[in-house]
């Protein structure tokens, strides 16, 4: 296990550094003048030279690439244009919001989605098999900004129920906390849900057919037993890697939803650093999210191991 974790570790740098390429040089090469779109298009010359120069838009790209690859590895990735601060400073701030909404959605997900799909499995051809695949399939169509506008508009400006925007944190004011993060978390957790159950219920469909299940049934274990510790545990396989892909998801995609309910999150910052061609915090966004994503993808491969001793990861 240990050298395996090591060669993946191998990958993912080299993943990495794939991503910070492709993204350096999409992000420089998008029509427009990043000058004009900071300083806007009647700025003097003089003051457009300096601005070109502190960018160093005035060097060769490859020479621009490996200038902010040196500083990314020492932990600088330059000055944010448009908050006029360190970029780490403020994605250290940002993503620990995003961080929190997204935890909670991935881990309010998990049991549900699980029930749900073990419920749909055991209960196959009846109603409420019906009714839970009816609603996983539609739910897991839904975008996340319009179904955000959606609850912001029912439940905030129709019913006045719950703040239509902001962020505190628990510890701030936990009850206010409560009622702005139930939105957001509650359009964030949906597609997990649907999702989880969805391929739960197909696992589950599997492993019931087994022979080891039918041999169980006919020892006399009970139903739940043999489903909740027996199948279960062997279904968990596939689902475990949708958790995996989920939460890169979460953390990189949660754009919509921050900037629906104006959440100062890392989503938020990144349309509004694209908008405004906020160079270096676009690209640590990018870099940060591709390195979650590695991380979250190792850690589910990891768990395989855990969950069926049968997999082993040998040469």
């Amino acid at each position: 296990m240990g050298s395996y974790v090591l060669k993946r570790l191998g990958q993912m740098l080299l993943i990495l550094l794939i991503v910070s390429v492709f993204s350096f040089l999409l992000i420089s090469f998008i029509p427009g003048d990043p000058v004009y779109a900071i300083l806007g298009a009647e700025v003097a010359p003089e003051e457009y030279a300096r601005v070109h120069a502190e960018l160093g838009l005035d060097k060769p790209v490859i020479v621009r690439y490996f200038d902010w690859l040196f500083n990314a590895l020492r932990g600088n990735f330059g000055q944010s244009i448009q908050f006029h601060m360190s970029t780490v400073e403020l994605l250290a701030d940002r993503m620990s919001v995003t961080m929190y909404l997204a935890f909670i959605s991935f881990f309010v997900s998990i049991p549900f989605g699980i029930l749900f799909g073990v419920v749909a499995a055991v209960k196959r051809g009846k109603a409420i098999d019906t009714v839970v695949t009816l609603l996983a399939n539609v739910c897991a169509c839904l975008p996340q900004f319009w179904l955000g506008i959606l609850v912001l508009y029912v439940f905030s400006l129709t019913l006045g129920l719950l703040p239509s925007f902001g962020f505190v944190w628990p510890w701030e004011d936990f009850w206010m906390s409560f009622k702005q993060s139930l939105m957001p978390i509650f359009c964030l957790s949906l597609n997990g849900v649907s999702s989880i159950a969805r391929q739960t219920r197909s696992s589950m469909l599997e492993v019931i057919r087994q022979d080891y299940i039918r041999t169980g049934r006919s020892k006399g274990l009970k139903e739940t037993s043999l489903i909740v510790i027996h199948a279960l545990k062997n279904a968990l396989i596939p689902v475990l890697t949708l958790l995996g892909m989920r939460l890169g998801v979460l953390m990189g995609g949660s754009m919509f939803v921050e900037s629906v309910f104006s959440i100062p999150g890392m989503g938020s910052l990144l349309v509004r650093s694209i908008s405004s061609r906020d160079i270096p915090v676009v690209q640590a966004c990018v870099l940060v999210t591709a390195a979650i994503t590695c991380l979250a993808n190792l850690l589910t491969d990891i768990l395989y191991a855990v969950i069926d001793p049968r997999i082993r990861y040998d040469k």
